[in-house]
């Protein structure tokens, strides 16, 4: 059950974070204007939100497992939105954060 709630949150917030993140990277970067800007700044204030959903009470937790779904949330991003190709240390990379991520919030605790 945890994880069954949990996963769709990790994977929404990184939908927010890396894609407010994104946004204003267009909005600076690529010259895009304030409207990018304001919109990933909306998306990143989002995120915080949903990262407060995650059935879990401890902060300190929930933000270090997210870490590892933010590294391989913003390679795929960038491999959509921007055609970024990730060579084979990227992937490995990303799933041994993935892993830590998985110790991190799902090893079993006593309660």
């Amino acid at each position: 059950m945890l994880i069954a709630r949990s996963a769709p949150l990790f994977l929404l917030a990184a939908l927010f974070e890396i894609g407010g993140a994104w946004l204003i990277w267009q909005g600076v970067r690529e010259h895009r204007g304030w409207a990018w800007i304001g919109a990933g700044v909306l998306a990143l204030g989002v995120y915080g939100f949903v990262a407060t959903l995650q059935p879990d009470a401890e902060f300190g937790r929930i933000l270090a497992a997210y870490g590892g779904v933010f590294v391989a949330g913003s390679l795929a991003w960038g491999m959509v939105a921007d055609g970024y190709r990730p060579d084979r240390w990227d992937v490995i990379g990303a799933l041994i954060c993935l892993a830590g991520m998985a110790v991190i919030m799902y090893a079993p605790r006593a309660r």
